[in-house]
């Protein structure tokens, strides 16, 4: 699982950074949050492919947020595009998204499927799902959380050595959770040989929102929380004013949920240096950085 930031800012794109767009591939899919302005042409600069995008998950409709997606639609459309696209966002996407991609004048070639969701819904997709919680921010918005199912325990060969279990089939079939017999009648349970069930990757994002407890309690135990910090802490107050997040107070947000590793984005244009914002979420959370334009990591399974 790898996450790519297209954009990291905030209001407006500058010089150093586009406006927000966050990509998360996994196996063979590429799942886009947020689609704000230039979103296609830091594509270019990446792996990623408007036409390997699979679903595209809104936070909110504030313009930073959501207006590359005509112009990445458009591109898929020349491109010859033709399985389905699927968008996600809170409730009004339909009518607002039915709306925009109106306005130009292209024919799009593929399907396009819109969903609205609530706050406390869930999608279930293969081998994971995505919950949502709502955000505290001035418009109706959603955070998001994908969550990975358990995997299976580790197998280990030589515990099955030891209790005369040869290589092969009975392998398999004790790592798909049967029982065997032996050739002594002896029965072998699958917990003899293979350990405790292991967690999958948890990757949240918060969108733009003042600190939440029902984020906090969305990110609890994330491999990576992303979450704004669009502030510094002496203008907390402007921050609440304008319903968003100092590094700060993510940084709480982070360290009550026992996060692994904080990721700030959604910096105010004002801030083209980010070392001092770093700090102050440092010195609550200590892993913690604010992204860069074109930044990716991986999230590694755990054993």
């Amino acid at each position: 699982m790898k996450i790519i930031f297209l954009g990291t800012g905030g209001s407006f794109p500058t010089k150093k950074r586009g406006l927000i767009s966050i990509a998360i591939r996994r196996k063979g899919e590429v799942l886009l949050f947020d689609c704000g302005e230039g979103t296609q042409r830091q594509m270019t600069w990446t792996e990623i492919s408007p036409m390997k995008i699979d679903a595209v998950f809104l936070t909110h409709f504030h313009g930073d947020h959501f207006l590359g997606l005509p112009g990445l639609i458009q591109t898929m459309s020349l491109m010859d595009r033709e399985r389905e696209l699927k968008i996600f966002g809170p409730l009004g996407t339909e009518t607002k998204i039915s709306s925009l991609l109106k306005i130009p004048c292209y024919n799009s070639n593929f399907e396009i499927s819109i969903d609205e969701l609530s706050p406390g819904d869930e999608i279930n997709r293969e081998e994971y799902e995505i919950k949502t919680v709502e955000t505290n921010h001035s418009v109706s918005g959603l955070a998001y959380s994908i969550i990975e199912e358990e995997r299976p325990g580790k197998f280990y060969p030589k515990k099955a050595e030891r209790l005369g279990i040869k290589p092969g089939p009975d392998y398999s079939r004790l790592q798909e959770g049967e029982s065997i017999e032996l050739e002594n009648g002896k029965k072998v349970n699958p917990n003899q040989v293979i350990g405790p069930s292991r967690p999958g990757r948890k990757i949240t994002y918060s969108g733009d929102t003042r600190p939440s407890k029902k984020i906090s309690k969305l990110a609890e135990n994330s491999d990576v929380l992303i979450h704004e910090g669009t502030f510094s802490n002496e203008l907390e107050e402007e921050a609440e004013k304008a319903s968003h997040c100092t590094a700060k107070k993510a940084a709480e947000i982070a360290k009550e949920a026992k996060v692994e590793k904080l990721i700030l984005v959604h910096p105010s244009p004002r801030y083209p240096n980010l070392s001092k914002l770093e700090k102050e979420a440092q010195k609550i959370f200590s892993n913690s950085i604010y992204a860069e334009d074109l930044m990716d990591i991986k999230v590694e399974l755990k054993d």
